[in-house]
């Protein structure tokens, strides 16, 4: 746990409020190539020349010495080399096996969970009676209430004495927070008194997120930069694409060759990604296309709103965080009046026999559009042609109503299909 700073309390009041982060330990890494050795604690490097220590001491530290093995000299080594060699395969971590506590009140990120140790405590000779205590979360949006005893006040809080509370809060904004500790009590001559207390942090943003959106025909693809902004590593639980109504997503990763044995340990055992802290980034790939629309579905504005991101992840000892993105938008669509789609076409065609080809024409407007010539393009004078005709290369059609569709069978070819052209 770790102080919070704190704007001072009034001298006049009896009480005053104390609150500490709750936060996990971290693991002690030794730096240093020689290792320290609990014998150290009680002797010191004139262990034998002093002659103040007592021989019993000496001869501990002459046991605990490993003998010298070399064949030009017997008896025990004091030359301390022991202390460069690992004994143990954990000293290769480096490892003590001791754990840190916060020295400062470190940083808070969006999508964490701060949560606090609130203490009021009596400093006074006198004894505090009916007790309200409140304390509530102010942002520059709203103030989220954490605690309050109104419906049931603390009988009394002794000389020297205190009450404890843990208060827990979702951060889901950035910038300043003011943490707001009141009390209202009666002090020893029974006057009713009413202390505030501020307490102020700044939440920063753990990650940042770069997204870019390309469009390749039918078919869209999002590539999202995620980058960590933390002193510490994250670990990525998740990194889920929620897709818009209408846009179907999936995944692309590289294609691992994990054999069938193992292919269903590692999907209820997945090893969480690691983003390395202070700048480490990692690029996902998400494939997008779009469902079928209900009839008379239109976009509103052109607008092309295709999902956000759901990123949750845990630092080195396991606090969660959590974050949503705002809605990606992709390119501005620009919705076509008219349009023909190849419907059925033979999945094998024979050489030298006729094949059959079945089009859609759709009418995407509001109006009724129509009539429509639907031919066959020959193509290019100086490309080769990809099709003889053999049938109708001209259809006649009448008029589409609003959001309406009709399907019709267009050529019959030898060889392959060229481009139907509308008109």
């Amino acid at each position: 746990m770790s102080a919070l700073h704190t704007g001072g309390s009034p001298s006049s009041h009896s009480l005053a409020f104390r609150v500490m982060r709750l936060c996990r330990p971290s693991f002690q890494a030794e730096d240093a190539v020689l290792r320290l050795d609990p014998f150290d604690l009680l002797a010191g490097e004139d262990l034998f020349s002093n002659p103040l220590v007592s021989p019993i001491v000496i001869d501990q530290a002459i046991r605990r010495q490993p003998s010298s093995t070399s064949d030009e000299g017997g008896g025990d080594d004091f030359s301390f080399r022991s202390r460069f060699q690992l004994q143990n395969p954990s000293d290769a971590m480096a490892l003590s096996g001791f754990l840190i506590l916060p020295q400062s009140f470190g940083a808070i990120y969006l999508g964490e969970t701060f949560c606090s140790y609130i203490s009021i405590n009596n400093s006074s000779n006198f004894e505090a009676r009916d007790v309200i205590i409140k304390a509530e979360i102010q942002t520059e949006k709203q103030r989220i209430l954490l605690l309050d005893t109104s419906k049931s006040p603390v009988e009394s809080i002794r000389s020297g004495g205190r009450y404890d509370f843990i208060v827990e809060h979702d951060v889901k904004e950035l910038g300043p927070h003011t943490l707001v500790c009141t009390a209202l009590y009666n002090d020893g001559d029974g006057e009713r008194k009413y202390l505030p207390q501020f307490f102020k942090f700044v939440v920063a943003n753990p990650l940042s997120v770069r997204t870019k959106v390309r469009t390749v025909k039918e078919t869209t693809f999002l590539e999202a930069c995620i980058e960590n902004h933390t002193k510490s590593n994250l670990f990525m639980d998740q990194v889920e694409f929620e897709p818009a109504e209408y846009w179907r997503a999936s995944i692309l990763k590289v294609d691992e060759s994990i054999s069938d044995s193992n292919a269903q340990t590692n999907k209820i055992f997945r090893s969480p990604l690691l983003i390395r802290a202070g700048g480490g980034i990692f690029n996902y790939l998400y494939q997008l296309t779009q469902t079928s629309q209900e009839s008379g579905q239109v976009k509103v504005g052109g607008s092309n709103i295709l999902g956000k991101l759901q990123i949750t992840w845990r630092t080195n000892l396991g606090e969660p965080g959590r974050l949503q993105t705002q809605q990606i938008i992709g390119t501005p669509l620009l919705p076509k009046d008219i349009d023909l789609q190849v419907v059925d076409v033979p999945s094998a065609i024979i050489l030298e026999r006729p094949f059959l080809v079945c089009l859609k024409l759709t009418n995407q407007s509001e109006k009724t559009a129509g009539p429509f010539e639907v031919t066959v393009s020959q193509g290019s004078s100086s490309l080769p042609k990809l099709v003889v005709v053999n049938g109708i290369q001209k259809l006649a059609l009448q008029p589409l109503e609003a959001y309406s569709s009709t399907e019709f069978n267009l050529v019959r070819g030898l060889h392959f299909i060229a481009f139907p052209l509308l008109i």
